[in-house]
């Protein structure tokens, strides 16, 4: 677990204090130019251990005193935090010196580095500053000092936790008041209640998803632990808590992953809800989505896109069966369709999505811009800002499956934003894949599926029967060209 050092022990007594230097080492200088940050309470000189004990490095995690009051117990991983934040280099960075003289409220040495050029607002790997520090020690002289020379009174940390947030925790009351006499503010969640019963079943404790050794992937998303699994974590970001239509898309999809259950759509696990960052969680699929599968393998053999886009119809046709209200997707592409460990397609990503409720059609708040999702697959009645239903998928659909077989995107060749007045102007990609690869029927269900009126679109429903009809013919060809090399034999 990471080690809180025990608040009743002096500074001086905390078992990892003593790994920090008093006496550094001046960048750039002679090893015999020293200088000293200052004297502990009492006037008592500062000890020097060795620079290469220490945790951090600048651009490394100050893994000393009292942690973010968001910071998720892991076990067995401190280790593994020091032994990637040691140094070799012997000089330390006056960044790092900075969060250690906070940990230890030395104030002349705060001052002297600063007036020397420090930055006051340097975060570590984990977002935190010399303030977040402070706060948890509770050294209200500190957090005035770092204050006046400019420090920001609310930054957030990996974990969403600010100095003011860090000091409530720690019970620091006398930081608090300071922190809150410059202006800072607690953070609530927009969707955060008082009353502990009306706290959703689904609510999970941000501090048991670990995210210390998570890896980007795409978007706002990224891999976390939760009980021993990884998950999938959307994290909004600080600006949807004052941005109204950021949280109405974020009740919205909510309230939809809870309604979700089917083999080819991505589970919903929870939600942080109470707290700032808000986050959902996913089950996490490792073998990535079918965009980056189809930019390594290419183009797929018939059988191989038939039993994908069966996959995606019947995630698709369960979302669109909805009941009482059918679920539009409106954001179907490659990367929003992810593989699990069987090699089987989930739909995903439902930042986008809309309930079809009693009205029959619904449409776009703004019109769409390329920078809302990707504008090669959506469909062009909602590029026209029209009004539109669950065919919209069905039209993406068709681009998906055509992609599977020509083994590149819908004209590649043309700006994405281009692309989507290109349906509107009724051009459609071209089909330049041997016709032999779209046999059975295939190429003329991909014709229906964009057709220009959405009324002439087939349903999900239909278009799995069509599927599976077309996926037996190819493997009866496929058995019968097995038995015949067989008797050549």
């Amino acid at each position: 677990a990471f080690p809180r050092p025990n608040a009743d022990l002096p500074l001086s007594s905390s078992p990892s204090a003593s790994l920090l230097p008093g006496v550094l080492q001046e960048p750039g200088a002679p090893k015999s130019r020293v200088y000293t940050r200052g004297r502990k309470p009492g006037g008592e000189q500062q000890q020097p251990p060795s620079p290469a004990a220490m945790e951090s490095k600048s651009v490394g995690r100050f893994t000393l005193g009292r942690q973010s009051s968001l910071m998720p117990e892991s076990d067995g991983e401190l280790e593994k935090l020091v032994a990637a934040c040691e140094v070799e280099d012997p000089e330390i960075p006056d960044n790092i010196r900075l969060m250690y003289l906070a940990n230890e409220g030395d104030l002349a040495g705060i001052e002297e580095l600063l007036d020397s050029a420090a930055d006051v607002n340097f975060r570590d790997i984990d977002g935190r500053t010399a303030l977040h520090v402070a706060a948890c020690q509770g050294l209200t002289d500190v957090v005035e000092l770092l204050l006046r020379k400019g420090a920001e009174v609310d930054p957030k940390d990996r974990w969403g936790s600010t100095p003011l947030a860090d000091a409530i925790h720690y019970k620091n009351n006398d930081v608090i008041k300071l922190l809150e006499k410059h202006g800072a503010k607690i953070q609530v969640a927009p969707m955060h209640v008082k009353n502990a019963r009306e706290v959703p079943e689904y609510e999970i404790d941000p501090k048991e998803l670990d995210v210390t050794n998570s890896i980007g992937t795409k978007g706002t998303f990224r891999v976390a632990l939760w009980r021993g699994i990884q998950v999938a974590v959307k994290m909004l970001g600080d600006d949807v808590i004052t941005d109204e239509d950021k949280v109405r898309a974020f009740r919205d999809e909510l309230a939809l992953l809870q309604k979700v259950r089917h083999p080819n759509v991505v589970q919903f696990l929870g939600a942080v809800t109470q707290s700032s960052p808000m986050m959902i969680v996913t089950e996490y699929l490792p073998k990535g989505d079918l965009c980056q599968y189809l930019k390594n393998k290419g183009a797929l053999k018939p059988i191989a896109a038939v039993r994908f886009a069966l996959d995606i119809a019947r995630g698709m046709n369960y979302l669109h069966e909805h009941k009482p209200e059918a679920i539009i997707h409106r954001d179907l592409e490659p990367s929003n369709i992810l593989r699990d460990d069987s090699g089987h397609l989930k739909v995903a990503d439902f930042g986008v999505s809309k309930f079809l409720r009693k009205a029959n059609t619904v449409r776009e708040d703004r019109p769409l811009t390329c920078l809302d999702s990707s504008c090669r697959y959506v469909a062009p009645e909602v590029f026209l800002n029209e009004e539109y239903d669950t065919k919209v998928d069905v039209f993406s659909f068709s681009l998906i499956l055509q992609e599977m077989i020509e083994g590149c995107p819908p004209f590649l060749a043309k700006q994405e934003s281009e692309v989507p007045k290109s349906y509107a102007a009724k051009e459609r990609p071209p089909f330049r894949a041997s016709l032999k690869l779209y046999s059975h029927g295939l190429k003329e269900l991909i014709e229906e599926c964009w057709s220009e009126d959405p009324s002439k679109r087939p349903t999900f429903k239909e278009i799995i029967a069509r599927l599976s009809s077309i996926q037996n013919h190819l493997a009866h060809k496929r058995r019968w060209k097995v038995w015949k090399w067989l008797r050549m034999q």
